[in-house]
């Protein structure tokens, strides 16, 4: 997937990371030739990327979490489908949004992010070439010249965060992307945002907590195994309710 990057950034303080940017690009899926259909292979869409953390409603979080079949813990509840049955916790997800050291969310307008697979395919015409002023036509009315697609107006479709000591290591977490803008660039648009803030932290031991199924993901992303041989090890338990004992019993979550 290709992002074609043409960007009006703004800037400010940022949590200690140096910059708070928003961006507006172009979002481009490639041609996998049979694997996508005709309307996947010409979907060419504005996005807005957001490392301001106001811009997040933990609402529209959870339900992307939903959407995306996306646990934030280790232990979730699901069904024989492999389906979530429970949504995040809100409370907690707010507690764990607060306690963040980066947060980058993704929007597009609404009718970017639904695609009509029920309609019969129809091979596309080849897209105009589009020039700067062409994008800009685009993603900026005229005479006030702020962005069409934003927080306020448009739906959270992706979203990435890490959690950092500040000084040393971190680590990325829920990385998320909703099934119809896959396969875009955008996912790892969300991970390359969230090192390029930790690195200019001066922060280089960055790891990322994932599945097998994002190993490859992650891979593209320019992660690899650890050069010491190590791997993730989860606490799964909690202290029993016998003061006096050291069982420990299985955490759901």
């Amino acid at each position: 997937m290709e992002v074609a990057a043409v960007a009006m950034q703004m800037k400010g303080a940022a949590r200690g990371y140096g910059i708070k940017t928003m961006e507006v690009r172009w979002a481009t899926t490639k041609d996998y030739g049979k694997r996508l259909s005709s309307k996947l292979k010409s979907r060419r869409i504005p996005i807005y990327i957001s490392t301001n953390p106001s811009d997040i409603n933990p609402q529209d979080l959870r339900e992307l979490c939903t959407t995306c079949n996306h646990s934030c813990h280790r232990f979730p509840a699901i069904d024989h489908n492999g389906k979530l049955v429970e949504a995040v916790d809100l409370k907690k997800l707010r507690l764990a949004l607060s306690h963040s050291s980066v947060l980058v969310s993704v929007f597009c307008n609404l009718q970017d992010a639904v695609v009509d697979n029920n309609q019969p395919e129809e091979d596309p015409p080849s897209p105009p070439l589009m020039g700067l002023g062409d994008f800009l036509r685009r993603v900026t009315p005229l005479p006030l010249h702020l962005p069409v697609v934003s927080p306020s107006n448009s739906q959270l479709v992706g979203f990435g965060r890490a959690v950092s000591d500040f000084g040393l290591t971190a680590s990325i977490y829920d990385v998320m992307v909703v099934p119809s803008l896959r396969r875009m660039g955008i996912g790892k648009m969300i991970v390359k945002r969230i090192i390029r803030m930790l690195t200019n932290r001066e922060i280089y031991d960055i790891a990322a907590l994932c599945s097998a199924n994002e190993r490859l993901f992650f891979k593209a992303c320019g992660f690899g195994d650890d050069i010491l041989g190590s791997t993730t090890m989860m606490y799964t338990r909690s202290v029993s309710t016998d003061p006096e004992s050291d069982q420990m019993v299985k955490c759901a979550g």
